[in-house]
């Protein structure tokens, strides 16, 4: 029987030899990018967290390469488009989270875009947040496979009503689907399944995988949940300075972290056992600084998410590639940003057709030990705010693009809002500013960012236009989101109601009679326009209550034309017909009281061409 064994386990091992299909030499190797939210630089105990531990993402970064001066964004859509572009925000047009300025410039090509063109196929798992509407979506961007959520967050204003992270309704081939799981789990397993039934095929894949999680609210399974409190129990001099609701929040934090390195390492399993390892690049980072990070353990830094400091774009990148080289670094300590991922990649899968005007670097060879330094270089950090922050540079609205909000980094030199000056080898938590005692470094660095911004300036103002009427999108659905410059953006906030009010600036695919649907609450909800709501228990948490208006009438602008109408207690929605003509158009709706007063705009409108 001894011997039966053996032979069966001989003869399995020599069948799975043989059909493990081994990449042949000079196959494009596939591409994986996995990009988490919220999550900073010391969230991963290979940075050293104190509280977590990441054994899967460890993993990827012992047999990997690690980046350890790595920068992106401090907000989440300008990296989206940075990675995706190798340009600039504020050349490529998605620099703020919300306010109408998530929209990536239509006529760029992105990296989806640039693989499929190389015969790639091409998929997107989770947060896409680079316009929720033609021609912005990730179907019309590259990408042949989606499964996405619209704007930043599950469970912000655009998205499914009540999706709570489990058994939600996500957008798949254009439509409204549901998925049974927990976000995490479902973007990973479907990524999995659509790269499994492609592991035999001539044709690589590229894959984006790109989390909701860690981002508030802060819900995930609970079982993740007291491993985090056990940790913290031993450390309580860590957490001396929050109350008992931030410790609450960190642990759902870190919570959400665990799950992903958990789905890390069935991820990293699926490429090991199914062979594809073998001609796989694996891409780990995060798309800006942590949200928790300065109240706990933030690896010596500064800075947080939304902000200039170290900490706040400064983030880990981990690559793990086919080539085994013996010159091949550990460590890459070199000044580099997110844009110069796209040149990367492609350079490594052997794509030289790549737009010739980019911001990113190949860094190919620092990847293999061709090359040990970068020649010298600048780079600049600049996005915009989100309207209601409070920032030194300017007095106006900080949702306008504005050149000193910028960052400058030369080195070990960084230059915030074009005045304050930190060298961050001598003074890594950014305490002194040297910007006097430095005039020559001053100058050189305030004449790089005066050069930059006379490159971007005339475009940057310059809003992106979804567009209406057209064959590719009728009828749909335009938020809120897109209201230029104003900030609504959260179903917290469509629940308690912000008395604002903004413009759409669209674009008229086709000349015709066009009908609009105004809405306070979305289609799905059922509720009318003067209904107030009680708040709701979900999965993991609470739902607020939502405030009743007096909304007695409508009133909407198309164009120059404007129009009323009365409207009645039982009403779910006012509709409105106008006639217009292809090209530019702002569009304005307005909610108003018994007295004819504005109260707020309607969150959601919906567009039919008819």
């Amino acid at each position: 029987m001894k011997k039966l064994k053996t032979i069966i386990h001989v003869v399995a091992i020599v069948f799975l030899s043989c059909n493990s299909n081994p990449p042949e030499k000079n196959v494009p190797p596939n591409v994986i990018i996995i990009m988490t939210d919220d999550q900073g630089y010391g969230e991963f105990s290979f940075n050293g967290n104190p509280i977590t531990n990441t054994p899967n993402i460890d993993r990827l970064a012992k047999e990997g390469i690690q980046f350890t001066d790595f920068h992106v964004a401090p907000m989440c859509t300008p990296t989206r488009g940075q990675l995706l572009t190798g340009m600039d925000a504020f050349r490529n047009g998605a620099i703020n989270v919300s306010s109408g300025r998530t929209l990536l410039r239509p006529e760029l090509k992105t990296m989806a875009n640039i693989f499929q063109d190389n015969n790639y196929a091409t998929g997107l798992f989770g947060k896409w947040h680079l316009g929720d509407n033609y021609p912005f979506r990730p179907e019309d961007r590259g990408f042949e496979k989606a499964i996405w959520f619209p704007s930043s967050h599950i469970n912000s204003l655009p998205d499914y009503w009540d999706n709570d992270y489990f058994d939600d309704t996500y957008i798949h081939k254009g439509q409204k689907e549901s998925f049974k799981g927990y976000c995490t789990d479902v973007f990973f397993d479907e990524s999995i399944k659509w790269m499994k039934a492609r592991a035999n095929s001539e044709k690589p894949f590229f894959t984006y995988i790109a989390l909701n999680a860690a981002h508030w609210p802060h819900f995930v399974p609970n079982r993740y949940r007291d491993p985090i409190r056990k940790a913290m129990e031993k450390k309580p001099e860590l957490f001396e300075n929050l109350d008992e609701k931030k410790r609450r929040e960190l642990v759902s934090f870190l919570a959400m972290g665990a799950n992903i390195d958990e789905n890390m390492g069935k991820l990293l399993d699926f490429l090991d056992e199914s062979g594809l390892d073998e001609n796989t690049i694996v891409v780990f980072l995060t798309d800006n600084g942590s949200t928790f990070g300065k109240d706990y353990f933030n690896a010596g830094m500064k800075g947080g998410k939304t902000t200039l400091w170290e900490g706040g774009h400064r983030v880990p990148l981990l690559m793990k590639t086919p080539e085994r080289s013996s010159n091949r670094p550990e460590k890459i300590d070199e000044l580099c940003h997110v844009q110069d991922l796209l040149p990367t990649l492609a350079s490594m899968s052997g794509i030289t057709d790549i737009p010739q005007k980019l911001d990113g670097v190949d860094l190919s060879p620092l990847l293999t030990g061709e090359k040990e330094k970068l020649d010298d270089r600048m780079l600049v950090i600049n996005y915009s705010r989100m309207p209601m922050f409070e920032v030194n540079y300017t007095t106006k609205n900080p949702a306008i693009p504005m050149k000193n909000g910028a960052g400058v980094l030369w080195k070990n030199w960084r230059l915030l809002e074009n005045r304050e000056l930190y060298d961050i080898s001598t003074d890594p938590y950014q305490d002194d500013d040297v910007a006097a005692e430095n005039p020559e470094v001053v100058a050189k660095m305030r004449a790089h960012l005066d050069n930059w911004w006379d490159e971007v300036k005339d475009e940057v103002y310059e809003p992106q236009r979804v567009v209406i009427g057209s064959e590719h999108e009728n009828p749909m659905l335009i938020s809120a989101c897109e209201w230029l410059d104003v900030f609504v953006d959260q179903q917290i906030q469509t629940r308690y109601g912000p008395k604002k009010n903004g413009i759409w600036h669209l674009f008229v695919a086709k000349a015709g009679e066009y009908e609009f649907e105004l809405r306070r609450w979305p289609r799905e909800s059922g509720f009318r326009l003067r209904q107030g709501i009680p708040e709701k228990k979900v999965t993991d948490g609470t739902f607020i209550e939502g405030t009743s208006f007096p909304i007695f009438s409508a009133r909407m602008k198309a164009g120059n034309e404007e129009k009323s109408i009365k409207t009645s207690g039982g009403d779910v929605a006012v509709n409105f017909t106008f006639e217009l003509e292809k090209g530019n158009i702002e569009i304005q709706s307005w909610f108003n009281d018994e007295n004819g007063e504005s109260i707020l705009g309607a969150y959601y409108m919906y567009v039919t061409r008819k």
